[in-house]
């Protein structure tokens, strides 16, 4: 087969992974070597379906073993099907990174006679870059899920970063739709990286001589909504990875359809808003010290409609609105439309004079969101009140089917009580309330969401 066609063919193949990342490393240039993966030495961007195209991100092989009812890749699939030599993609990779077309690596696999097999030649491909040819540039290699503990060890003395997908979120999911895996044989690997990672810190700190191990750490993708799991149990699952196994990061992939299998949902598109919430909930875990059980209980899902932060805030009104004079750091990061970045600003500019409303918008603050929660020198800005159902309309990104569903609702209680007044007395409060919300809620559709 010629070279382009294998290209083609394993590049298409590889474009589902999406835990392709070039960052965290710092493996520098050496003399006589080429390239390196210094923090300002990769340059990368990410395509709409998750591809980094600076990486030459493709598979070793797309045969595979395995028939995981979800994988495009799987053994009873028809695709077109392609296999580089070892020699071939190490002429490519170098070849590529000559002409400037890439500044790395991401290779992967598909099972081929067995998980030991399929690693030891994915091996002597990075091990060859590394040794004979002399490359420094980055390279992520995926982990195959079974493959002996000494050939897991070998591929992270080489690699920058390392991989192992756990895909499907919950044990069950395997017995099901990819009955060769098991759990355990992917967090099997995945602790011993763990283990591996801390050792080699330990030993740096004794010798700076001493070896790299995966010095970008490792990662692992999650696929979304191949299953009936709850955000709650991925979210779950999520920060038992970094807190047990030290990952980088959990990558998420909404499902794409590849298959009839009527073990798997019949889609129209695959769920992105659902996988950009998820993520955003997982910003949340990683860097707003949320834990997964403040966001969401494990049999519950994130409302796509507001970001997790703001669903947070709604649901926990007793602890809002809150002085931005006063508050500390860490409630700061709880309040929706304030970040990391301008939460500091607050905190230094608060020291110097009192902050304003005009102020807080010139620290980049997302204030048609942050005005519901916040007192500005013991000043309310927001519209509603602290009605969280307000608030909740205001702020959706449906909002403008929602505010129509609202004044109609209002006008019709407004015509009931109109018809029934000739017969029953109004309550005075009750009705000046009903008005009150309708003028609100006027007024806050010419003003800014």
């Amino acid at each position: 087969m010629d070279i382009l066609d294998k290209i083609r063919i394993l590049s298409d193949s590889a474009k589902y992974d999406v835990s392709c990342s070039s960052s965290g490393s710092s493996r520098g240039s050496i003399k006589g070597g080429v390239g390196n993966a210094a923090a300002a030495g990769i340059c990368h961007s990410f395509t709409a379906d998750g591809r980094c195209i600076s990486l030459l991100k493709i598979l070793m092989t797309n045969f595979c073993i395995y028939d995981c009812a979800y994988c495009q890749n799987r053994i009873s699939s028809d695709v077109e099907r392609a296999a580089f030599a070892p020699e071939e993609l190490i002429t490519l990779t170098m070849s590529f990174y000559r002409r400037n077309y890439i500044e790395g690596l991401f290779l992967s696999s598909g099972v081929i006679v067995s998980p030991d097999h399929t690693m030891e030649l994915m091996i002597r491909i990075i091990k060859t870059l590394r040794q004979r040819e002399r490359f420094n540039g980055y390279i992520h290699v995926k982990v195959i899920p079974g493959a002996s503990s000494h050939l897991v060890h070998e591929a992270g003395l080489y690699a920058d970063r390392v991989s192992v997908n756990i895909e499907l979120p919950e044990e069950t999911n395997y017995k099901a739709l990819t009955p060769e895996k098991n759990r355990l044989a992917i967090l099997k690997p995945m602790k011993q990286i763990a283990d591996n990672i801390m050792e080699n810190k330990e030993e740096k700190r004794i010798s700076r001589f001493a070896e790299d191990f995966v010095p970008a750490g490792q990662s692992t993708q999650l696929i979304i909504g191949a299953t009936p799991t709850t955000d709650g149990k991925i979210l779950s699952l999520s920060q038992n990875l970094y807190t047990g196994y030290h990952l980088k990061r959990v990558y998420y992939s909404a499902y794409i359809p590849v298959s009839t299998n009527k073990l798997l949902p019949q889609l129209t598109a695959p769920p992105l808003l659902r996988e950009h919430r998820i993520y955003q909930a997982d910003w949340l875990l990683r860097f707003y010290k949320f834990t997964a059980g403040e966001l969401l209980r494990e049999h519950e899902n994130l409302d796509v409609n507001v970001d997790p932060k703001t669903q947070w805030a709604l649901s926990h009104m007793e602890l809002f609105p809150m002085e931005v004079n006063k508050v500390s750091y860490e409630m700061l990061l709880r309040i929706p439309g304030i970040g990391l970045t301008s939460a500091k600003r607050i905190i230094r500019a608060r020291k110097l004079a009192s902050l304003t409303y005009e102020g807080l918008k010139k620290m980049g603050i997302v204030l048609t969101r942050a005005k519901h929660f916040i007192l500005i020198n013991g000043k309310y800005h927001g519209n509603f009140a602290m009605r969280p159902e307000f608030i909740y309309e205001a702020i959706s990104e449906k909002k403008d089917q929602i505010q129509l569903s609202l004044f109609e609702e209002i006008d019709h209680s407004l015509s009931s009580l109109n018809a029934s007044s000739r017969d029953i007395i109004l309550d005075r409060q009750n009705l000046s309330q009903i008005l009150a919300d309708q003028t609100i809620i006027r007024k806050s559709l010419g003003g800014d969401f």
